[in-house]
């Protein structure tokens, strides 16, 4: 099992569970590995035993399920676990620079349904441009930002790909 962590918004770590037999766990964080005596104290409270230095760890949960408050004797780290619907949605909401603007793209393959503007239409922060259906569910895609449409690459009923680029805004 392999889980991407963001930590206190500065920077993301990989995560691999390599085995765990009772509570002795050995894990890979990035390119090093680990191993740890992992001891549940009470509720949400951990004792951890890494290269025979202890730890003691209170793990909260912040807004979700997703969102956690590690706090160690002296430091306070906030965790947000990265799985595919949070890269999805960070994803789906990216703007990338591309051709002299910023291109709308789905970072899954899809079916176009509906195209909501023109090149030359201007558009409102939060209006949405283009709607597209990817595994049974429709997605609308929406402007950050007061933009101008530079370009439509693709027609309704067209199948895209993945990260393709759908609109060019400016």
């Amino acid at each position: 099992m392999i889980l991407e962590l963001n930590i206190d918004n500065s920077h993301d770590s990989k995560v691999e569970l390599i085995k765990s037999e009772g509570n002795i766990y050995s894990f890979k964080v990035n390119d090093k590995t680990y191993e740890a005596d992992i001891v549940k104290v009470a509720k949400g409270i951990y004792s951890i035993v890494i290269d025979g230095k202890s730890f003691n760890i209170d793990l909260f949960h912040e807004e979700t399920k997703k969102n956690y408050v590690l706090k160690t004797f002296w430091q306070t780290f906030y965790v947000d676990v990265i799985d595919a619907e949070t890269r999805y949605l960070q994803n789906r909401t990216a703007g990338i620079e591309d051709q002299g603007g910023l291109v709308i793209s789905t970072p899954i393959p899809g079916k176009v349904v509906k195209i909501l503007v023109k090149p030359g239409d201007f558009v409102k922060e939060e209006t949405t441009v283009i709607v597209v259906e990817a595994m049974k569910m429709q997605s609308e895609y929406k402007v950050k930002k007061d933009r101008k449409i530079l370009e439509v690459k693709v027609k309704e009923g067209d199948t895209v790909l993945a990260n393709q680029p759908l609109i060019i805004v400016e």
